[in-house]
């Protein structure tokens, strides 16, 4: 039987980068009407592999074939034009302009004046045929996240797209949209259209891919059929040793409320209410976990309660103590720790060292500073204890904290606020792009700090992260609270459909 050609093969992709082999000799292939996942950590490959693909880079050695012939991508318009899509994990789209309007441009054709009704009637055609349910006069702005992923996927249809990239699609999505996206993509490859399925979430890959290939540093470790393989197994080979996935959790021995939040108002970047009369409690010796579609007030929320944004309604409690409209360092003070969001932006200084950045919040008190002088002996005995208690790598404690990874930088982050013993501890996305094996750290020094009797607060996106390590699951919704529901008695297609504003 002869084997069909494929839609799409890399033959032996070579990157370089200054100091870094980023892709070496890479063989990868996408037959069409197949759907092949495309695994590894960060640093792997991936992505670099796939601007190659896109245009975006040019390997160094290597060829890419499409159905069979050379294909010359040197830039993206030569992808497009060779039927090639990519959709990003950050939506390229325009808020202020309508559906058909953002699915217009950049056409060929389309010059200054854009025919929008014949645009709808075609977009109006592919979301019949592949059940997107998009509204083609309806502007962005006013479209939920799920939907505006359409548009994406739309755009791709629109422009005839043979091979279609999908770099961790479900990372906004609630239960329910993943679901609905998934039907889409098995149409589409049942069109005979081939899609590379980029996603750390194992259990969505087994679920969809036919085909799952991995990477690490660089190169290919192994190609398996979801039928032939396990979470586990995938997770060692992107790792190269084994992963627990899931922390041992002893049931939670809480105690008394360290955290109450009662009936808080907060307001947004653009002066709207963003936290609507939320309130919740948080014990010692438990994690409650906020699940939510991004922007519904989660990083609002978090910010309020590290003292980074003003309150305009309500309080907030730290062991019976008000903290409303305190500064960051009372809150701290009062022994509440925090892991932002953004942990560039707001956890660490990137120019500054990792000893720096351990003491950043410490450095003008004792033992660390002593009548205006840093005690710089202090500091680095300090560094070298926290560095090797978290297990943070990196070559010396005098490296830039900028050229670590963004797992290592996790881990310096939860370093130095663990390390000051807090009874409160709100963790923003505390695993949001890094590696498996970091996160499997991280999770596992959560579990351990709640077991030690801290009131913990996770926020995040990833409602898998958040099933993992909550002993409650609170739902986030345009700043309202909707639920609370134990863990033991979470029903996933509940927590999703109030993720969506229903079901409470």
């Amino acid at each position: 039987m002869t084997t069909p050609t494929p839609l799409l093969r890399l033959d032996g992709i070579t990157k370089r980068f200054p100091g870094v082999l980023a892709n070496d000799s890479v063989d990868f292939d996408v037959q069409a009407g197949e759907i092949h996942a495309l695994l590894g950590e960060n640093g792997a490959g991936k992505s670099t592999l796939m601007k190659i693909l896109y245009g975006l880079y040019n390997q160094d050695e290597g060829q890419v074939f499409l159905a069979g012939e050379p294909a010359d991508i040197t830039r993206p318009s030569d992808a497009i034009q060779a039927g090639l899509a990519m959709i990003h994990q950050h939506f390229m789209l325009v808020p202020t302009l309508s559906v058909a309007e953002n699915v217009a441009l950049g056409l060929a054709d389309s010059g200054f004046l854009v025919d929008t009704s014949s645009v709808a009637d075609r977009i109006s055609e592919l979301s019949t045929q592949y059940g997107l349910a998009v509204d083609p006069e309806s502007n962005v702005w006013q479209l939920a996240v799920g939907e505006r992923q359409r548009v994406e996927i739309i755009k791709a249809l629109y422009r005839d797209c043979r091979l279609l990239i999908l770099d961790e699609p479900t990372a906004v999505l609630t239960p329910q949209e993943v679901e609905e996206l998934f039907v889409i993509l098995r149409r589409m490859a049942d069109d005979s259209r081939g899609l590379i399925f980029i996603s750390h979430k194992l259990d969505e890959v087994l679920a969809l891919a036919d085909r799952i290939t991995v990477l690490r540093d660089g190169r290919v470790v192994g190609e398996t059929k979801p039928e032939a393989t396990s979470k586990e197994e995938l997770a060692r080979m992107m790792v190269g040793r084994p992963v627990q996935l899931t922390p041992d959790k002893k049931p939670s021995q809480h105690g008394r409320v360290r955290l109450a939040i009662e009936g808080l108002q907060v307001e947004g970047d653009r002066g709207r209410r963003a936290v609507n009369n939320f309130s919740i409690d948080v014990r010692g010796g438990e994690i409650v976990g906020i699940a939510g579609v991004s922007g519904n007030g989660q990083r609002e929320l978090a910010e309020a309660l590290a003292g980074l944004r003003p309150v305009t309604g309500g309080r907030i409690l730290l062991d019976d103590t008000e903290v409303t409209g305190s500064t960051p360092r009372e809150v701290r003070g009062a022994g509440l720790a925090y892991v932002p969001e953004e942990r560039m932006r707001d956890g660490v200084v990137g120019e500054f060292t990792v000893a720096e950045n351990l003491v950043l919040v410490d450095h003008n008190a004792e033992p660390y500073c002593r009548r205006g002088v840093l005690r710089m002996r202090n500091i680095a005995e300090r560094a070298v204890t926290l560095v090797e208690r978290f297990n943070v790598k990196t070559p010396t404690i005098d490296t830039t904290t900028r050229s670590l990874s963004g797992g290592n930088i996790q881990k310096l982050i939860l370093a130095r606020e663990l390390s000051a013993e807090p009874t409160v501890l709100v963790a923003s996305q505390p695993t949001r792009g890094v590696d498996i094996g970091a996160a499997e750290y991280i999770h596992r020094r959560l579990v351990e700090e709640r077991d030690r009797g801290t009131a913990i607060l996770v926020i995040s996106e990833d409602l898998d992260e958040i099933l993992t390590l909550a002993d409650r699951v609170a739902v986030m919704f345009e700043g309202r609270l909707m639920a609370v529901r134990d863990r033991a008695g979470v029903r996933v297609e509940e927590i999703g459909l109030l993720m969506a504003g229903s079901g409470a």
